[in-house]
C-alpha cells in the first residue's frame, strides 16, 4: 500500500523566535525542533516534501550585500533566493538526518535548488508591492530609485524599502526530479522561498528575474503537481480563528471550501497572515478535485502536528 504524501510548508519566520534570536545557531535550533515533528509524521507513515519560507533570511543577505557594496558586487534577488535554498535546506537536511538516525530510520534527505516559472507579463510586475531588504531613510531610498531603478515604498512607519513584484507561480521546473526522488524513498526539501523566480523565452531558455514568489502558493502548486494528499501549513496557533481578538473569537476545527470562501470574503483572516494560507490550501484542494484527486489541508502549530493529524486539534480544510 502506497504511503500518503504530505507537503509541509514551514514559514521563514518560524526559524526566528524573535529579533534577538536570529543568528545561524538560533535558527538551527528552531529547525531542530521542527524536524522532530516532521519525523513524527514519517514514523506515522507519511511521505514528505518540505517547503520553507525565506523572507527574513533573504533580507539578511541583501543587507550584507549593501554593507559590503564598496568591496564586492551586490547580490541579485534571484541569487539571494538561491542562497537561502542552500543554507536553509542544509539546516533542515542535517536536522532531519540526525533525527532519523536517533530513531533508527534509514531514509535519505535531499535538498533541491528549485526554480519556479512565472510570466514576464504577470500584472504583478506593474505594481511591485512586496517589501524586501533593509529599511532606509527617504533620501537614500530615492537615490537607489534613481540610480538602480528600484520601486520604493514606505513600510509601516519604520522607513522606506525596496518593493518587488510577487507574480503567480505557474510551473515547478524541477517537478520531475522531485517526483523521482520521492519514488526512490527520499524526503525532499524543495521550493524554498517559493522557488527561484524564472521566466522562459521563445527559445525555451530560462532567465532569473528579480521578484519573490509566495511560499504558500508555490507549495500549493507543488502539492497539486505531485498529486499530494495533504498540504500542511504550520503556523503560530493551533487553529484558525474567526473574530480574532474579540469577545466573539471562535477557534475552528474544520472548514469546507464554501465556508472558507465566505469567511475570506468577510475579511475574517488577516490579509498578511492567515488569509494567504487558507487561500493556498483552497486552491490546492480545488485543483486536486479537477484532477480527480481528493485532498485536504491542515493548519496548526508545529508542535501540534501529531495531535492534529489525529484530529485532536488543528483546522482541517476539505472540499
Amino acid at each position: 500500500m502506497n504511503k500518503p504524501l504530505a507537503i509541509v510548508a514551514v514559514g521563514g519566520n518560524a526559524l526566528i523566535v524573535n529579533e534577538e534570536k536570529n543568528s545561524i545557531p538560533d535558527q538551527y535550533q528552531a529547525v531542530e525542533q521542527s524536524a522532530q515533528h516532521i519525523v513524527d509524521m514519517i514514523e506515522g507513515g507519511w511521505n514528505i516534501v518540505l517547503t520553507h519560507g525565506n523572507g527574513p533570511q533573504v533580507g539578511f543577505i541583501l543587507r550584507r550585500s549593501e554593507l559590503a557594496a564598496s568591496e564586492v558586487a551586490s547580490v541579485p534577488l534571484d541569487y539571494a533566493v538561491g542562497d537561502t535554498q542552500g543554507a536553509i535546506g542544509y539546516m533542515f537536511q542535517k536536522a532531519l538526518h540526525n533525527q532519523l538516525a536517533l530513531r533508527d530510520i534509514k531514509k535519505p534527505v535531499v535538498t533541491i535548488v528549485t526554480q519556479t516559472l512565472v510570466s514576464a507579463s504577470d500584472p504583478a510586475f506593474n505594481t511591485p508591492n512586496k517589501p524586501v531588504g533593509a529599511f532606509l531613510d527617504y533620501a537614500t531610498a530615492q537615490q537607489r530609485q534613481q540610480t538602480l531603478g528600484w520601486t520604493i515604498a514606505e513600510d509601516s512607519g519604520r522607513g522606506w524599502r525596496r518593493t518587488v513584484a510577487s507574480p503567480t507561480p505557474l510551473e515547478i521546473i524541477e517537478i520531475a526530479t522531485i517526483q523521482n526522488l520521492l519514488t526512490q524513498g527520499c524526503i525532499v526539501i524543495a521550493c524554498g522561498g517559493g522557488g527561484i523566480p524564472v521566466i522562459r523565452d521563445a527559445k525555451r531558455q530560462l532567465h532569473g528575474i528579480e521578484a519573490v514568489i509566495d511560499k504558500d502558493l508555490a507549495s500549493a502548486l507543488l502539492a497539486e503537481q505531485l498529486a499530494a494528499d495533504l498540504l500542511l501549513i504550520p503556523t503560530g496557533v493551533d487553529q484558525v480563528a474567526i473574530n480574532f481578538g474579540t469577545p466573539e473569537q471562535r477557534w475552528l476545527s474544520e472548514l469546507s471550501l464554501e465556508q472558507a470562501d465566505l469567511l475570506i470574503a468577510q475579511g475574517q483572516f488577516g490579509s498578511g497572515s492567515m488569509q494567504p494560507k487558507v487561500e493556498a490550501i483552497a486552491q490546492f484542494i480545488r485543483q486536486s478535485h479537477q484532477n480527480g484527486k481528493t485532498a485536504s489541508g491542515l493548519i496548526t502549530r508545529p508542535e501540534s502536528i501529531k495531535a492534529a493529524l489525529s484530529h485532536q486539534t488543528g483546522t482541517w480544510i476539505t472540499r
